[in-house]
């Protein structure tokens, strides 16, 4: 990490009056003059107008540390992910990130690992392989039986440092997305989070996509100098390999010293949360947008999900109008869904609702603007009128003629 600093043979020269200018340069008065010395106090904000102003005076000075050291990618190998083990079993958005990992390795002959952090872990570390796991390296012990941010870093570390992954996915949970960044901050290298691709270049560098600048780009993001590259992907972006009885894999318990293990956070007393159905689990969408001009026009769209079985959902705008629930966004900011079936009604499609739903399998789209983008990823694009369409479409699922 670069830091600021002063050049002590020109400061050495300058009289009183220059020092004096010279610490008023810092319009955040972090520049202190005391006893003929120049002193750079903790309102520093790294804004670099000193450097420019200064004369040579002050510099950045990037220290060689770890962290900017360039890594020799031949000593780093593999796709591994991070398998999330909640209540006795590995999230399903950790099966996704294996099915991805194997789809990378596959371009640049690496194996796929899992890493597996908790306690009386036999039996999920056995289930992994049936997904094509190359090896779990699993760390099985009492004091991991909760998750504990110190303890599950520490070991975070341990492993990447022991195996050398070239990339570590890892899944967009609670404890995914706070783990990562911690873990790449200790390993002094880069994390892309919410990615909706992967790729993997012959170099064996990650290509990380996801939506920037409000969507306005789909940004490709490369971390080429440093290892491990880390990446962090939400639920139901990818599909999870199916499962297989015979395995070809294996299972590494690994050790780690106590003292790694110990934390300064006790955990008194847990209290489980209702679990409440999402509209990430459901099997048919109905996805209401701008193009219902009220509330109460909504009751088509909801007659309709009752008709399918489906479950109504909407885009920012209507979430924000207070017409659907905050929990029934799709999109970057909301929900990302994997249904059999969406049908979106009066929806344009920006790019962070299209991340949120595109791998539907099957995407009915009705907008009166034949341009919409979100025609791009639909099945079925409908250019009409909702309120002429969704009442014809509901009288014929009721039998009724049109």
């Amino acid at each position: 990490m670069a830091e600021l600093r002063i050049n002590r043979t020109k400061a050495q020269a300058l009289t009183k009056e220059e020092l004096t200018a010279a610490a008023n340069i810092c319009p955040f008065s972090a520049i202190e003059h005391e006893g003929g010395r120049l002193a750079i106090n903790p309102g520093c904000r790294m804004c670099g107008i000193c450097v420019k102003k200064g004369g040579g005076l002050f510099e950045f000075y990037d220290p060689p540390t770890a962290g900017n050291i360039k890594a020799d990618k031949s000593q780093w190998r593999g796709i591994a992910v991070y398998a999330d083990n909640t209540e006795g079993a590995v999230h399903p958005v950790s099966l996704e990130l294996i099915g991805k990992a194997r789809e990378l390795a596959a371009k640049v002959g690496f194996p796929v690992y899992a890493l597996l952090i908790g306690h009386n872990i036999e039996g999920q570390a056995e289930e992994l392989l049936h997904y094509g796991v190359d090896e779990v390296f699993a760390y099985n012990h009492e004091q991991l039986g909760s998750y504990l941010i110190e303890p599950y870093t520490n070991v975070f570390e341990d492993f990447a440092d022991r195996i050398r992954p070239s990339s570590i996915l890892v899944g967009a949970t609670p404890a995914g997305r706070s783990l990562a960044p911690r873990a790449a901050a200790r390993l002094r290298t880069g994390i892309t989070a919410d990615c909706t691709r992967l790729d993997i270049k012959a170099n064996t560098d990650l290509v990380q996509i996801r939506p920037a600048f409000g969507g306005n780009i789909m940004a490709r993001i490369v971390t080429p100098e440093h290892r491990p590259q880390m990446a962090t992907v939400r639920y139901k972006i990818f599909n999870a390999p199916e499962r297989v009885e015979k395995t070809g894999g294996k299972v590494t318990y690994c050790d780690i010293a106590p003292e790694k293990l110990t934390s300064r956070i006790k955990i008194l007393a847990t209290e489980k949360k209702e679990r409440v159905k999402t509209i990430s689990e459901a099997g048919a969408i109905i996805a209401v947008g701008r193009g219902y001009r009220s509330e109460k026009d909504l009751a088509a769209a909801y007659g309709l999900a009752e008709l399918l079985g489906a479950e109504v959902a909407g885009t920012r705008p209507v979430i924000e109008a207070g017409w659907v629930s905050a929990n029934r966004q799709i999109g970057l900011s909301g929900r990302t869904v994997k249904p059999r079936l969406i049908i979106t009604l009066g929806v344009s499609g920006s790019v962070q609702f299209k991340a949120g739903m595109e791998n539907s399998d099957v995407i009915i789209a009705i907008n009166t603007d034949k341009n919409a983008s979100i025609f791009n990823v639909s099945h079925y694009a409908v250019h009409g009128d909702i309120y002429d369409i969704v009442p014809k479409l509901t009288a014929k699922l009721k039998g009724n003629e049109v």
